[in-house]
């Protein structure tokens, strides 16, 4: 009885990463619920408007998470030969294309923030979704097809709120300024229901699923895999749009770390020529992550005011483009080929030594 016990407790917390304490806290979302609270509590409801230490926030979190993409990009082993446009010309064509965005910033600037703004809370949900998908694989609950879809379209609820919600996202106002499209007709109201049912749907979905596979599989999904999903839609659900956009940010940074770096010590520490311990390789993956954020949201955007250009577009479009360089790096970097690097470190248990529940 007490193996047994013992057997379905380990299933419900899932095979972690470092330590349930760690993955459920950073990588599941958990601090933000107890970082939030604790900060409305505190600090009152107008914390955000005037939140002093914000900046230092998104420094530590968010600008460092859109550089570890690519400091992961270009120190996993064999990226370069397998993806050589991606390390070795896109950044150009990056740079030559935002130059150029910068340029005509009146014609496509407000293009460009649209896009990258309604990119991103389809980015964080996807990120959930892979993140959850990841834990249910390491922990040998293998979903299948249907709720894999299921799970999918969960995690992207969210992302349809924002979209409805926002009109600024709203693909209608691209090409029709907004007091046309509420001129005439006053879809408010019907706006506002429909993201009230999808913001419900959005938290009593991803429990109903856990459910559902509990019953079909006799063993559940780890409940880190439902934290994640449902942490992300705390997020955006719960909170004014804005107050949920700068709390994803944040945390969403905190738990894209977290899990790159994992994957990135792991392949330090596993190659036979290594010397140095896990610290330091952690902390020589921040720094490096650092330096580059703040290379890129407050050195480049300085760089073009130097060269002449407005100091509103140089910052957003900028910013814009790094966003837009991330999704798209983001999608190469976490494939899960047989023989990746990444495979292998999601298919071996905590102590690295024994093979987990294969991906296909």
């Amino acid at each position: 009885m007490a193996s047994g016990s013992t057997s379905r407790s380990a299933g419900l917390i899932g095979r972690c990463f470092v330590h349930p304490v760690f993955d459920y806290l950073l990588i599941g979302g958990g601090l933000s619920l107890i970082v939030i609270p604790a900060v409305f509590l505190f600090g009152g409801p107008p914390v955000m408007a005037d939140f002093s230490v914000l900046p230092w926030f998104i420094l530590f979190s968010n600008s460092a998470h859109f550089a570890a993409s690519t400091v992961r990009l270009y120190t996993k082993s064999g990226s370069r030969e397998a993806l050589p446009f991606l390390t070795m010309v896109f950044p150009l064509v990056t740079l030559c294309v935002l130059t150029l965005c910068i340029f005509e910033a009146d014609v496509v600037g407000r293009y460009i923030q649209l896009l990258y703004l309604s990119w991103s809370p389809y980015h964080y949900a996807a990120q959930a979704y892979g993140l959850a998908v990841m834990y249910c694989v390491r922990s040998g609950c293998i979903l299948s097809t249907n709720q894999k879809k299921a799970l999918w379209w969960i995690a992207l609820l969210p992302f349809f709120k924002v979209l409805l919600v926002a009109v600024s996202k709203h693909l209608v106002s691209w090409h029709m300024p907004e007091y046309l499209l509420w001129s005439d007709v006053d879809w408010r109201t019907g706006v506002d229901i429909a993201g009230r049912i999808l913001g419900v749907m959005a938290m009593f979905l991803p429990v109903a699923l856990f459910g559902i596979v509990w019953r079909s599989h006799h063993r559940s999904m780890p409940v880190i895999s439902l934290l994640i999903i449902m942490t992300n839609g705390v997020w955006f659900v719960v909170f004014p749009l804005i107050d949920g956009f700068i709390w994803t940010t944040i945390f969403h940074g905190v738990q894209y770390l977290a899990i790159v770096m994992i994957f990135h010590v792991r392949d330090r520490v596993a190659l036979p020529e290594n010397r140095r311990s896990v610290a330091f390789h952690v902390l020589w993956f921040y720094g490096m992550c650092l330096v580059l954020g703040y290379a890129l949201f407050n050195c480049l955007p300085y760089g073009y005011q130097m060269l002449g250009f407005g100091a509103a577009e140089s910052v957003l479009l900028v910013i814009a483009a790094i966003n837009i360089h991330h999704f798209i790096v983001d999608g190469y970097i976490w494939k899960l080929r047989r023989g990746d690097i990444n495979r292998r470190v999601v298919e071996a248990v905590s102590d690295g030594n024994r093979p987990q529940a294969t991906l296909s």
